[in-house]
């Protein structure tokens, strides 16, 4: 994965260099010719399979899901199996880092994520999320989760207070021992994850989870490993990871208050 390629490269002191490649196309006018746009659409196009080109290169096995153009000329910045990389048009350099925005004083990179985000957590149905909402809920979060990290658990003991407080909890499955183990079994985590998501009552059955209670065996088509996998794709490491509805994210474990003010912050 391009992740482990990129924290091996990172640990063993090598420098990525970055070069703007030149920016030859000029300026679009009223009077351009008829195929400007389309010569623009080629150019882009040539530009995003040398940047596709280049990933696969140092990493055959990356997933790439996301290629955009990037507020750095010559760059476009990339979405690689959880990470967030700037790559020039011609291919020859990457940088690993967040961009930040000098005038604004606005870290870019966070906003790029956050777009992302938004854009592939509106794919997961709400069937296929565990949720705690109030009648008329003021806001919505995402909360990646594990049945049995302490700081989830000690998250969910609040869920009154965040639903009182406006707050809908929409949970989806992120079981932090992975989904197999090394010998290529399912984990106890991801199978314990797995009864709760296929339980009757999954909302009950959640609780009771958090609570230290086991719950019933069952299988059943469920969506755990795909958003286990969903999770990697959006850079998650740990559990609790927060979401809100804009794709920003809200960090770890939070208390109502502190979760109302970083919305209302937002909004």
């Amino acid at each position: 994965m391009f992740k482990k390629w990129l924290l091996a490269l990172c640990v063993s002191g090598f420098a990525l260099n970055v070069c703007a490649a030149p920016d030859g196309s000029g300026s679009a006018t009223a009077n351009a010719p008829a195929n400007a746009n389309a010569t623009a659409v080629a150019s882009a196009t040539g530009s995003e399979a040398s940047v596709r080109k280049a990933i696969l290169s140092l990493a055959p096995d990356a997933t790439i899901a996301s290629i955009q153009a990037s507020p750095i000329p010559g760059f476009y910045q990339v979405i690689t199996d959880g990470q967030l990389v700037y790559v020039s048009a011609d291919g020859k350099f990457l940088l690993n880092g967040d961009l930040i925005d000098v005038a604004r004083k606005k870290n870019i990179s966070n906003d790029g994520w956050a777009s992302f985000r938004k854009a592939e957590l509106a794919k997961v149905p709400a069937s296929d999320r565990i949720v705690f909402a109030p009648a008329n809920p003021r806001y919505r979060v995402t909360v990646f989760t594990d049945v049995n990290c302490a700081y989830c658990r000690a998250l969910h003991e609040h869920v009154a207070e965040f639903n009182k407080a406006g707050i809908a909890l929409e949970y989806v499955a992120w079981p932090r021992d992975g989904v197999t183990n090394p010998a290529g079994r399912n984990t106890e985590t991801y199978n314990e994850m797995v009864s709760v998501w296929c339980a009757s009552n999954r909302n009950a059955a959640f609780t009771a989870a958090k609570e230290g209670h086991m719950p019933k065996s069952a299988t059943c088509a469920n969506p755990v490993k795909q958003q286990f996998d969903l999770g990697v794709k959006l850079g998650i490491t740990g559990t609790p990871t927060i979401i809100a509805s804009d794709g920003t994210m809200l960090g770890g474990y939070i208390t109502p208050e502190e979760m109302l003010r970083l919305l209302s912050k937002g909004s």
